[in-house]
């Protein structure tokens, strides 16, 4: 009793007489007297413990309204693909700061079925997707369709312009796992023409498959956005599949009934000058869809 006394400032018969009054006010003893000192009873501890909790509620509380009051921009989590990191880097977040300087821009980079997850999780606010299904959960939008492409080594490359979607299934394909996304556009389209994937190797890393198909051992079937530098630089080589034509959508998603930056007419214009930096950037391999 003495020491609390003295952390609290308090005279020690000041501090026993609250105490008694505590006690009587819950109907309860909160501490044994005896000859050592005080011993809490379960009731005193259990007091304690929620007081504690009580205490540090109100001080994060406290702590979380002065970081209220000192920031100034609003967070949104945004969720993008490899294929816009590849094509617009940093412009992402340049432009924001920009045109946007009370907004705050998180990237998040994974591919479409983690972002699906996370978004689903609320671990981000929109995000960019490829191909996906309508859900009740979600509120989606298709953005631009961009052709895939034959990617061969500039001297594994066809002679035309263009190659049949038969034809680009005769080569050894390097090409990723089961569930990606390419890899089903690919099976599913096979399966209605009733032709077989020549699948030599599955690879899960984009950078492999690139040097794999760069060196000759295979050939892959991606998106220009996927291998813009490379054709740039004459590493790889491409041709347009056709008869018929392959193709993936790109769309921006949010959970339905959630709050969402979405919504804003400054995040939705924002979002509408990176679809159109892609677009400009994908030509004329991509067309805008809405």
């Amino acid at each position: 009793m003495t020491a609390a006394a003295e952390a609290l400032h308090l005279a020690q018969p000041a501090l026993g007489a609250q105490i008694r009054q505590l006690e009587e006010e819950l109907g309860v003893a909160l501490i044994l007297r005896h000859s050592r000192g005080v011993t809490a009873t379960p009731a005193g501890k259990l007091l304690y413990e929620r007081a504690q909790r009580i205490l540090g509620e109100v001080e994060q509380a406290a702590r979380d309204v002065r970081a209220l009051n000192a920031q100034k921009q609003e967070h949104l989590r945004l969720g993008v693909n490899s294929s816009m990191v590849i094509m617009l880097g940093p412009d992402i977040l340049m432009d924001a700061e920009k045109r946007l300087p009370d907004l705050a821009i998180s990237l998040v980079e994974e591919r479409t079925p983690v972002l699906l997850d996370a978004l689903a999780h609320d671990q981000v606010d929109i995000t960019f997707l490829y191909n996906i299904d309508d859900r009740p959960d979600l509120v989606r939008r298709a953005l631009l369709e961009e052709d895939l492409l034959l990617v061969t080594a500039p001297d594994k490359q066809p002679a035309s312009e263009t190659v049949s979607f038969a034809e680009a299934l005769r080569y050894d394909l390097a090409i990723g796992g089961e569930r990606g996304i390419l890899r089903h556009i690919v099976e599913t389209e096979a399966r209605r023409l009733s032709l077989n994937v020549n699948v030599a190797y599955e690879v899960h890393s984009m950078l492999t498959m690139k040097t794999m198909v760069a060196r000759g051992t295979a050939a892959t079937i991606l998106p220009y956005s996927l291998v813009s530098k490379e054709l740039r630089s004459g590493s790889l080589a491409a041709r347009r599949i056709d008869r018929p034509a392959l193709t993936w959508t790109l769309y921006v998603a949010r959970r339905r009934n959630a709050r969402s930056a979405l919504d804003d007419a400054q995040v939705d214009a924002h979002i509408e000058r990176l679809v159109e930096a892609m677009l400009e950037r994908t030509k004329p391999w991509a067309r805008r869809l809405t």
